[in-house]
């Protein structure tokens, strides 16, 4: 008996798009925020809060990203698929009709 055809697995086709240890879209949105918050009003205190806010928020996300790497795409897909899917039994649902923009 032959034994089964082997193949390569390349961990880099696999691995999660990251950017600092979090998710890529979470950094650059909340390196912009700060940016923006910083620069906004022009004041030592706004500057103040922007270098607070990017620090904390980047930790939140890498213990979000070691927690499950692929999290926040998860919650995208879930609030995309809200309305279509509501988490409620059929007993409780009242008079649901599936949406036009079905396809």
């Amino acid at each position: 008996m032959e034994r089964p055809r082997e193949t390569a697995f390349f961990e880099s086709i696999n691995r999660p798009n990251l950017l600092m240890g979090a998710d890529r879209k979470l950094v650059l949105f909340a390196a912009t925020m700060s940016a923006a918050i910083a620069i906004s009003a022009m004041a030592l205190w706004s500057i103040c809060v922007g270098v607070v806010i990017w620090p904390f928020a980047l930790q939140v996300f890498r213990m979000m990203a070691k927690a499950d790497p692929l999290m926040f795409p998860v919650y995208l897909k879930h609030v995309q698929y809200l309305k279509s899917y509501p988490a409620k039994s059929l007993i409780d649902v009242e008079d649901y009709t599936t949406p036009t923009n079905w396809r």
